[in-house]
């Protein structure tokens, strides 16, 4: 048992002293049934006395409670179902979410912060106190490589309910790896589901928070982005242009994104002075050579930006124009760059497209 559990478990009797409740012994590792309980206090109170069966969590989110709630029924009935028998999740933090799932299933529960449920018989214990932050150590990195493709996937399929092999599929990634996104994304409450084992799916319960996150994860990138200007007799169809000439030589794993293809998708500003093209890394001398171009520092009206993985999934073709677009959500991200009307774009496609 760690120094930190040991603190929680003397905060927790501190914590029942103060309420006029003596404990009388407390034992560490209990097994029963080939399994094992965290820790048991035996309790005296002029009411009598009782037993505290306790699961012990560093940060406790309703995945964590839930499974923590199933150790200790099994304790309850290796016990017969002992009356005086109280159960109860002490943590470090405990979310919300985690504080209401315990109630729900009328359970005790006790946080370092000092906050205390119990109820039991005619015992009543409720003693609220603001939680500590919970710590970000050990935080899984959402916002990388394949993880990015999961969380896209996600914001996509919002409204929908989904299997993890269909979420495997549909971003082309390991079950492994949706897998681990999801684990996350329930730690922080963003997870809703339905059904259970085989016939278990999961959607995003508050998608507006992901896309916040990943936004401000987006804003850290380091792309490699070269500036060039392409002749056009009308600038006002550059991007027509553009897309007509990527069709004719064949160029292929490229998107439009920015203003101009934003402006595609909701149709806001009269005029967009920049066309944004999302290719492969390592490829842009072959959009120089199919498009004309030339590299320049000043007057530039051809963004290229070398980027693989996420930027490009679920494209969609624009009617007017052929030109392959990048998905809304990606759209979105890279008008957060702080250009121009760019983030009034961005709020309209977030009020109009994205509807989160």
């Amino acid at each position: 048992m760690s120094i930190k559990e040991k603190n929680l478990v003397e905060s927790l009797t501190q914590a029942l002293n103060s309420v006029d409740i003596e404990v009388e012994q407390t034992m560490f590792d209990l097994e029963h049934d080939g399994r094992r309980l965290d820790c048991l206090m035996h309790i005296v109170s002029p009411r009598g006395r009782r037993r505290i069966a306790i699961e012990l969590l560093r940060q406790a989110y309703p995945r964590d409670v839930r499974e923590a709630a199933w150790r200790l029924q099994g304790f309850m009935k290796a016990n017969d179902n002992a009356s005086d028998i109280i159960l109860m999740v002490a943590a470090e933090h405990l979310s919300e979410g985690a504080k209401d799932d315990l109630r729900h299933h009328r359970m005790a529960y006790f946080e370092a912060s000092g906050t205390f449920y119990l109820r039991h018989q005619e015992w009543l214990i409720d003693i609220q106190r603001p939680s500590k932050p919970a710590s970000r150590r050990g935080t899984l990195a959402l916002f990388t490589d394949a993880r990015e493709q999961v969380i896209l996937t996600l914001l996509v399929e919002h409204r929908n309910f989904r299997s993890g092999l269909e979420f495997a599929e549909m971003s082309t990634t390991s079950t492994y790896t949706v897998s681990t996104v999801l684990a996350e994304l329930e730690r922080r409450e963003w997870i809703e589901s339905e059904g259970r084992g085989r016939t278990l799916r999961r959607r995003l319960s508050r998608p507006g928070e992901l896309l916040d996150a990943w936004a401000a994860a987006w804003k850290q990138r380091k792309d490699t982005k070269t500036k060039w200007h392409c002749y056009a007799s009308n600038p006002a169809t550059l991007l027509d242009q553009l897309a007509g000439k990527i069709g004719t030589v064949a160029l292929e794993g490229s998107v439009f994104t920015g203003a101009a293809a934003a402006n595609r998708v909701v149709p806001h500003l009269t005029r967009t002075d920049t066309i944004e093209i999302i290719i492969p890394p390592g490829e842009a001398g072959y959009y120089e050579a199919a498009f004309r171009m030339k590299s320049v520092d000043k007057g530039a009206n051809v963004t290229l930006i070398e980027r693989a993985g996420v930027s490009t999934m679920f494209a969609s073709k624009d009617p007017s124009s052929n030109a392959l677009l990048a998905n809304p959500f990606i759209l979105y991200l890279d008008l957060l760059d702080g250009k121009g009307r760019n983030k009034e774009l961005a709020e309209q496609l977030r009020l109009q497209k994205l509807g989160i």
